[in-house]
């Protein structure tokens, strides 16, 4: 028979879409009515700021703290210096302590504009597995922790099983990523008291492992709960673009950016997107996702001004909504855009247009700038760029240019 949660943070995951598997579903509901439960999800710090693929997790950790409960960030200043090798083809860049402890601070600032840290029954805390991994003794963990992992059962995994299967290198050093992920939970459930692990579902053996670890070593009954990888509904990664990854920093991306990537939502993807990443009522998001039309497009604008109300305040989601409109309804030139300020050395000696959509991150590299004039997808101060050499000088920049590359794409670019 079906178990029917009755807990507030449950019911919200299954409305909105954030279930995807649950070690034991009728003992964590009945854990988070009795009273205040602490979660944790981990975070290796491989980048200066978290990106849109850590958005859903995110949101969760902010749904539990709106139920009551408690949420700890997980800073993987530890596990970092390892790499987590779940469904990746080759080891990640080893990063230096001052690289790591760099990316974590970069990402901090984004848990603080979603998550409420104090000293309350559920405030959040975050906390840093350095604490303990770095002074481990090997011999120590080896006998203490290792004697608890049969190999055969890790080789059974499918991050590792595929990554064999296509005869890739992994190294000793991946191999032994999940097992500190492992104790990082007997830990947290150690010094915290924390009964439950979150992450996508890529990260399933991982939090398997942990529980099974934590009820070997401290006799714990804790839980474990994913969230479903997310594709949009043409097949792309979440989080992705054609200029790369959305990230939640604005000094990595533009909030006007920001914006309009969700803008750009495709129709299918609207409704969902609107129950993951906003916190508007389910049947609204309902109602919202299943209009036609130029009708939907509002509601992507209504998702636009939510996600990046909540990511960089309501100021920047209405300058960028004006700067839109400025820019796509208006012809005008959006004070928001991305803006690339050329030096006078660059205006004395020239530089060209192919040049000038790679510097303004319109294009990745020149043959793809020279690709984009070529198709005519490129446009300055909305008039069609036919020659990729045609040179930008001091005569040029009177005002400020308008570089658009496609349909959604424009930068601006200025003198120093």
């Amino acid at each position: 028979m079906t178990y029917t949660p009755k807990s507030d943070f449950i019911l919200t995951m299954r409305a909105r879409g954030f279930l995807a598997d649950c070690t034991d579903l009728q003992g964590l509901d009945e854990a988070l009515i009795k009273g205040v439960v602490p979660a944790y999800i981990g975070y290796d710090a491989t980048a200066k700021s978290l990106h849109v693929g850590h958005l859903l997790n995110i949101m969760v950790l902010r749904w539990f703290q709106k139920c009551g409960h408690k949420p700890i960030t997980l800073m993987g200043g530890g596990t970092t210096k390892v790499g987590d090798p779940s469904f990746r083809s080759e080891e990640r860049p080893l990063l230096d302590a001052t690289a790591i402890d760099s990316n974590i601070n970069g990402m901090q600032q984004v848990f603080a504009k979603y998550l409420r840290y104090d000293d309350s029954a559920d405030g959040a805390i975050m906390l840093n597995n350095a604490e303990w991994l770095d002074g481990l003794n090997y011999l120590d963990f080896l006998r203490d922790v290792g004697r608890h992992f049969s190999v055969n059962r890790m080789l059974s995994f499918e991050s590792v099983k595929s990554r064999l299967d296509r005869e890739q290198s992994l190294s000793f050093l991946e191999f032994n990523y999940m097992i500190l992920q492992a104790y990082d939970f007997v830990e947290i459930y150690r010094r915290h008291g924390c009964l439950l692990q979150m992450g996508g579902s890529d990260q399933w053996g991982n939090i398997v492992n942990g529980i099974d670890l934590a009820r070997r070593i401290a006799d714990a009954e804790i839980y474990g709960m994913t969230t479903p990888l997310l594709t949009t509904s043409d097949g792309r990664k979440m989080g992705k673009s054609q200029g790369g990854a959305i990230w939640l920093n604005a000094d990595m991306l533009s909030p006007y950016e920001f914006w309009q990537f969700w803008r750009n939502t495709t129709d299918a993807d609207v409704g969902r997107f609107l129950k993951l990443y906003t916190e508007l009522p389910v049947e609204e998001c309902d109602r919202l996702g299943a209009l036609e039309g130029s009708e939907i497009n509002a509601a992507k604008i209504i998702l636009a001004n939510e996600v990046t109300t909540l990511c960089h305040g309501a100021a920047a989601a209405q300058a960028a909504e004006a700067t839109a409109r400025d820019v796509f309804e208006q012809g005008g030139v959006g004070e928001e855009l991305p803006t690339s300020a050329l030096t006078e050395q660059d205006l004395a000696q020239g530089i060209s247009m192919a040049q000038l959509f790679v510097r303004t991150g319109l294009a990745k590299s020149g043959k793809d700038a020279k690709r984009l004039i070529m198709e005519g997808g490129a446009r300055v101060n909305d008039a069609p760029v036919t020659d990729a050499g045609q040179m930008v000088t001091h005569a040029d920049l009177d005002a400020p240019l308008k570089l658009t590359a496609g349909k959604k794409r424009h930068a601006l670019v200025t003198r120093a």
